[in-house]
């Protein structure tokens, strides 16, 4: 039966306002019905919860909804957070107004289950505490003495700017809320998993204090490229395997392997239409299939690594790099030094996208791994790509515009270095430095304009010979 609620309001009440004070009790006459969820909102797994109540995280100054809270968990402890007959867990979701989803199916078997809450910033951070508080106390009452960490789970995309120059960001967190943060490994990252996990070890209110202060600077980092993004055609490589970038068509394909599968795409403001159908790399969104079905072109990149790593790169009797071109299915080669002194050497890659990924994001993750860049320090190398001649004006764009918006989208430094001469194949070199993501995104998007460049020609001197015979 329809129910008249009968007050005195102020003229400065707004619908959030109602919404807050009689939740799920106002008319939804006047409210349009929802519009199905874009293929963008489809693969970040962000659009509004139904059946049941909705929270819009982020209010009505955002188009985008707000960046859930993604945790991992002991597998042991997730009866507990559900608890009897589901009582604890919706106990947890009413108190703090969020929805909690736990990734128990599709991660059978792992010794960790991914937690996904959405809610306002407040109510992902209360969710977060309680569901710390239940599994302290089953550690407890089960005499489980190991240490129960904090472990998020966030986009490679975001963790630089989390980290901050020379690790001042994280080292200001850990310091004022007394914890201890470590990030996985770059070597972790997959095709189908680009998260990065930020493991924050202290007691349950410690570790809270740096939920608050980790989730705010993701955020930030998260809204700022959305916000970039809207107002620009370029993509940012925040989420490569979400924006079908690899020509092969691999990107597009579910994982059925790994931990934490379901979340592979929980980070990209980015994949609007085109980029689900493969837009980065130069395919239309009204063309999909043919670009399934076109053999992945062959590129050769040049990678410079430190001298100092080469050993490590090769490996005992040459077994690593054999490991990696078997890996990646890449041609892996190390340029001999051009002299006795020189601090680079030159790894020249050559392999369909798919195989550059693998290989270069492997030798990022080895230079980590063996310490050849601190521990809070990313690793940011430099790439040359060959481009022809006639197209550099491309990349670089008019009054350099392209290639500025490429490095403010990309964050890394694209360089085409002037007075060059071309190669017997009329091609000159452009320079990339930046940390793996970034690289990956500007080769891409540098790829895209080529393709571009070269279309436009083969149509052209269609175009041409057509009149001709016309004639």
């Amino acid at each position: 039966m329809p129910k008249l609620y009968v007050g005195i309001l102020s003229s400065s009440v707004t619908v959030e306002d109602l919404q807050r004070l009689f939740p799920r009790k106002l008319p939804k006459a006047h409210q349009a019905a929802p519009s199905p969820p874009s293929c963008r909102q489809r693969r970040l797994g962000l659009q509004d919860p139904q059946p049941g109540p909705s929270v819009n995280p982020l209010g009505s100054r955002h188009s985008l909804p707000n960046l859930p809270l993604r945790i991992l968990v002991p597998t042991q402890f997730i009866g507990a957070i559900i608890g009897k007959e589901g009582l604890t867990i919706k106990n947890l979701t009413r108190q703090t107004q969020s929805r909690v989803d736990i990734h128990r199916k599709e991660n059978a078997g792992a010794a960790e289950t991914p937690i996904t809450i959405r809610s306002t910033p407040e109510g992902c951070s209360a969710a977060c505490r309680m569901i710390l508080n239940i599994m302290q106390k089953e550690a407890y009452d089960t005499k489980v003495s190991a240490e129960i960490p904090l472990k998020i789970l966030t986009h490679n995309g975001l963790v630089g700017r989390l980290i901050g120059k020379e690790g001042r960001n994280l080292k200001r967190i850990e310091e004022e809320s007394g914890t201890k943060i470590t990030i996985s490994s770059l070597q972790d990252l997959t095709l189908y998993n680009p998260d990065r996990t930020i493991t924050v070890r202290g007691s349950v209110d410690v570790c809270c204090r740096a939920e608050v202060e980790i989730m705010k600077k993701l955020r930030e980092a998260f809204e700022n490229d959305a916000s970039v993004n809207q107002s620009s055609g370029l993509i940012p490589g925040l989420s490569l395997s979400t924006q079908g970038i690899f020509s092969s068509g691999l990107s597009m394909l579910p994982s059925t392997s790994g931990p934490h599968r379901t979340l592979q795409t929980a980070y990209g403001p980015f994949t609007g239409q085109s980029a689900c159908l493969g837009g980065l790399y130069g395919v239309s969104s009204a063309a999909p299939h043919a670009h399934l079905h076109t053999p992945p072109e062959q590129e050769v990149v040049y990678l410079f690594i430190p001298t100092q790593a080469v050993g490590a790169l090769i490996g005992k009797k040459g077994q690593h790099i054999k490991q990696l071109t078997q890996f990646a299915g890449a041609s892996i080669k190390i340029a001999p030094a051009e002299s006795p002194d020189v601090t680079e050497r030159m790894v020249i890659i050559t392999g369909p996208p798919e195989a550059q990924f693998k290989a270069q994001g492997r030798i990022f993750g080895k230079l980590k791994e063996e310490n050849f860049f601190s521990s809070k320090e990313e690793v940011k190398l430099e790439t040359h790509i060959k481009v022809p001649s006639s197209a550099a004006g491309r990349v670089i764009g008019k009054g350099g515009k392209t290639v500025n918006e490429l490095q403010n989208l990309t964050s890394a430094e694209v360089v085409v270095p002037r007075n060059q001469t071309p190669d017997e194949n009329d091609e000159i070199f452009v320079k990339i430095s930046g940390h793996f993501f970034a690289s990956q995104t500007a080769q891409r998007k540098i790829r895209e304009i080529i393709q571009q460049a070269k279309l436009h020609k083969q149509k052209h001197q269609l175009g041409a010979s057509g009149s001709h015979q016309s004639k």
